[in-house]
């Protein structure tokens, strides 16, 4: 147990598979054995104590990275090695800024679909009473997707005496409050940030932050992304060491 231990801390420092069974005197595919045993056990362990948690505030980012996808038949094996095929993935976070508690992680392409799927994974974490602060980015899918999950119909007035009732709207929850952090970019460098109020107002989105001496920014999510960047490999920048597949990121 306390090899696993040691192997398991050299592989969270960003150690690669080989080099850690080089340094400790094991089989290659035993350190991977042991690292997929630990990662199922950290997401049983997640799923145990990740519920019905209380939070003021939730950030919502997207990390783009790069997977390697050869598909089958097309390309022969030394092409394939030669020139991998590239497809753009995604990896998307959710953190409460203030405990800095991860509460979702997942891969997936920048659609509609994947943005539900996030959100939804956060409702599921959180208290049933809770409904935090939300701040994203300017990726639009996200307003669809919190409306999605807080929501609530709501049946208009009717306006004349006579006629049909107005079809009932989906409207967001009186305490949900989401806002968005545009920045505009030139040749690669900030040269703007617009502050967007989506949902609720900015004076109740400013009386949140104000507990904590913030301002409305997505900046602990993209501290989480630079970190991402650093200790795993394979979503550097320019790096030649991209994942072949989603599970190599998950």
């Amino acid at each position: 147990m306390e090899l696993i231990v040691q192997v398991l801390a050299c592989l969270a420092e960003g150690l690669g598979i080989r080099a850690t069974a080089g340094v400790f005197e094991v089989d290659a595919n035993t350190v991977l054995q042991w690292l997929m045993e630990a990662v199922d056990q950290l997401q049983a362990f997640s799923r145990y104590f990740l519920c019905d948690v209380h939070v003021r505030q939730g950030q919502l980012d997207e990390l783009y990275a790069v997977l390697r996808a050869v598909k089958d038949g097309e390309l022969s094996e030394d092409e394939a090695i030669q020139c991998l095929e590239r497809s753009p993935c995604w990896v998307w976070t959710a953190l409460d800024p203030e405990t800095k508690l991860l509460l979702v992680i997942d891969v997936g392409t920048r659609i509609l679909a994947m943005a539900q799927c996030v959100v939804h994974q956060v409702v599921q974490v959180l208290a049933p009473d809770c409904v935090p602060l939300f701040l994203t980015d300017g990726f639009r899918e996200y307003m669809t997707a919190l409306l999605t999950h807080f929501g609530h119909w709501i049946q208009p007035p009717r306006r004349q005496d006579k006629g049909l009732m107005p079809k009932p709207r989906w409207m967001p929850l009186p305490q949900l409050l989401y806002a968005q952090v545009v920045k505009s970019y030139r040749r690669r460098r900030l040269v703007g940030v617009k502050h967007r109020v989506v949902f609720g107002t900015r004076l109740a989105i400013e009386q949140v932050l104000a507990a904590c001496g913030w301002t409305s920014n997505t900046a602990f999510a993209e501290r989480l992304n630079l970190d991402l960047r650093q200790r795993v490999a394979a979503m550097r920048r320019r790096s030649a060491t991209s994942c072949k597949s989603e599970d190599g990121l998950g």
